[in-house]
């Protein structure tokens, strides 16, 4: 049998002593351990003082729940008289809120929804926000991103993961809390509001909390806008406190929320998204508040259809809004779009246009002079004007009941009485003079009302159902037409007949026309050789011209030098001769010395014997003698022309 010594028996029994004494210090609450990520909720289970006579927790001792929580660590209490609830840190992640619900505190007024946090209290500090006035229930404040440690006996804590309370026994107590959380799902509560800039949208805001709005109001005017005022400046909803103390009223309010993120509480204030109010390009904008002060009407005396009045005022606002997208409370103002641009207006069964002005128009039924029942189908082109649209909605509220109540009537009446002054023939044929007085008088009716007729137009008449007669009129309306246009085509075919022939010849000219233009071209051709030849020898011939008129200057120039000359040279030898005369004894004997001259020259350069060698009779006596031979040879040669010739020229005493 094994033994132990007793130093070790003693230690066995000393850690075991120990161990009993520990283990029964923790089943008694003498001793808490709590985790660093964990806090202890502290509830005293008796007291000599008694319990807790009036609110929730245990400010002076008392038995009940203590304010202060055990945050990590081991703690001491007198056994039996104290049980620790643990619980975890109440976490919030971001981008989420957390909600917050008081056992404790003063109660809530009749009036108010939520409960007021006191200024300047934690949420860790249970025991300020009782003291100080805190109020039990729902309360305004939330919770952002972060981790606390909150004593969840006095402060029941909803995040979007979870539910952080110590559980009491009472179930209606779990209803409240169940019905509480509900609530917020249902309004995405642990979700700030994101309104996106790519959705154009506005956030209507409603709040459920602060006094009521005055009778006769259905919209809280717009308070706290101003972030320069810190004490009043609640920043869109998200300080509920803030709101209430500059005056902020329950119900749905005026001011609306534009894009960005929001951390609102939801049990305070519910948001609804509209899309932003937008005015198309071509249309205006005509305002309806039904909100803000009383103003004065500014349409004058003789409309008594509504009150017109200035911007920011209860009423038709007298300025229009132009084309562009406003955050505008749809609850607040009502925006009637009125176009600005032409729009047609059709009284024709069946066809409308996209504005829907004239969905309930049909074709006006007629009767003609001749008791003809023709339907006639309409259109008016009609254009209101910037500054009109105002005054239009004033006066009917929308285009569509203008249109309905007062255009559809007035129309009617006077193409009904415009129909009865002519026959069915006449109506169809007068057409054009039926539109003009149309919209002579449309104009005139239509600018009471701020209206401006821009076109009248007028479709065929047509038969109303079951009717045949008209059709039969115009049968022989017809027959009578194709047989003028059969008149007209005969005529004109035979115009084209002939306008054929002249087609033909241009065809055939066409055809020939490049042989015609080359021979044309051939002729030009010629003709500018010609021309050119022409000028040629014109400049040739008068070339010749002046240089024979050259030549003959010249020469009589020349000649009239050289009869100069010779005359000198005459009258020279002239005088010689004379003188020659006179020596030999006189003229006859001078002209005997040259004849001689002659002769014996003659004789020399014509090489002819003297005496002949054959002698050839047969003639008188003296005839072919050498005298005759001398002779003859001398005028062969020219020289007796040329002895008469310069005989010829002497003076008169010479000769």
């Amino acid at each position: 049998m094994l033994e132990f010594p007793s130093w070790a028996l003693t230690t066995l029994y000393l850690v075991g002593g120990v161990l009993g004494v520990l283990i029964l210090a923790f089943l008694t609450g003498t001793i808490v351990y709590i985790r660093n990520d964990a806090v202890g909720i502290v509830e005293k289970l008796w007291a000599l003082g008694g319990s807790v006579e009036e609110g929730f927790l245990a400010l002076a001792g008392e038995a009940g729940f203590r304010p202060e929580t055990l945050r990590g660590g081991f703690h001491f209490f007198m056994p039996l008289q104290y049980r620790v609830h643990r619980a975890n840190l109440v976490t919030v992640p971001q981008g989420s809120l957390a909600y917050i619900f008081a056992r404790g505190g003063q109660a809530l007024p009749n009036a108010q929804a939520l409960a007021r946090w006191p200024a300047g209290v934690g949420v860790e500090n249970a025991r300020a926000f009782v003291s100080q006035g805190g109020q039990r229930g729902p309360q305004r404040r939330i919770l952002r991103e972060g981790v606390y440690a909150i004593n969840t006996a006095q402060f029941i804590v909803f995040t979007e993961s979870a539910t952080h309370a110590v559980v009491l026994g009472d179930a209606s107590d779990a209803r409240a809390v169940e019905t509480m959380r509900e609530m917020i799902e249902e309004r995405n509560g642990f979700r700030p509001l994101i309104i996106r800039d790519h959705e154009d949208a506005v956030g209507v805001v409603t709040v459920h909390d602060g006094p009521a709005l005055d009778h006769g109001e259905i919209i809280a005017p717009t308070v706290g806008t101003h972030a320069a005022d810190g004490a009043t400046f609640h920043n869109s909803f998200q300080d509920p406190e803030t709101f209430l103390a500059a005056g902020g009223r329950r119900g749905r309010q005026e001011q609306v929320l534009v894009e960005g993120t929001y951390y609102i509480n939801r049990l305070f204030a519910t948001i609804e998204v509209r899309p932003k109010t937008q005015v198309e390009i071509g249309n205006v904008g005509v305002v309806v508040s039904f909100t803000g002060p009383r103003g004065t009407d500014v349409s004058g005396t003789d409309h008594k259809h509504g009150e017109l009045v200035q911007q920011g005022q209860r009423g038709v606002w007298q300025t229009a809004l132009h084309p562009g997208k406003y955050a505008i409370n749809p609850y607040a103002v009502k925006v009637s779009t009125v176009p600005t641009t032409n729009f047609v207006l059709r009284w024709i069964e069946g066809r409308s246009e996209a504005h829907g002005f004239d969905d309930n128009l049909a074709e006006i039924k007629l009767i003609t002079k001749d008791a003809f029942e023709p339907v006639l189908p309409l259109s008016i082109v009609v254009h209101i004007g910037y500054d009109d649209a105002p005054w239009v909605v004033q006066q009917f509220a929308d285009i569509k009941k203008l249109v309905e109540q007062t255009l559809d009537p007035m129309v009617s009446a006077w193409f009904k009485d415009a129909a009865q002054s002519r026959t069915l023939i006449e109506l169809v044929n007068q057409r054009a003079e039926v539109q003009r007085e149309a919209l002579a008088a449309m104009t005139g009716r239509f600018a009471k009302y701020r209206l401006n007729v821009k076109e009248v137009m007028i479709g065929t008449p047509r038969a109303a159902k079951g009717d045949t007669h008209i059709d039969t009129i115009f049968e022989q309306l017809r027959a009578r037409q194709v047989a003028r246009e059969k008149v007209e085509t005969y005529e004109s075919q035979q115009v084209a007949a002939a306008k054929e022939l002249e087609l033909r010849a241009a065809e055939a000219r066409a055809a020939a026309q490049g042989d015609l233009t080359k021979s044309s071209v051939s002729i030009e051709v010629a003709q500018n050789h010609g021309r050119a030849e022409l000028a040629r020898k014109t400049q040739e011939a008068e070339a010749t011209k002046v240089m024979a008129e050259a030549t003959a200057m010249r020469t009589r120039t020349e000649g009239r030098a050289e009869a100069d000359r010779v005359a000198a040279i005459g009258d020279a030898n002239a005088q010689a001769a004379k003188a020659q005369v006179d020596a030999f004894g006189g003229a006859e004997m001078a002209l005997s010395k040259e004849v001689a001259a002659m002769l014996s020259g003659a004789i020399t350069q014509a090489k002819v014997p003297l005496v002949p060698t054959v002698a050839m009779g047969g003639g008188e006596a003296g005839h072919g003698t050498l005298v005759d031979a001398l002779i003859s040879l001398l005028m062969a040669q020219g020289g007796l022309d040329q002895l008469v010739k310069q005989r010829g020229k002497q003076p008169e005493t010479a000769a």
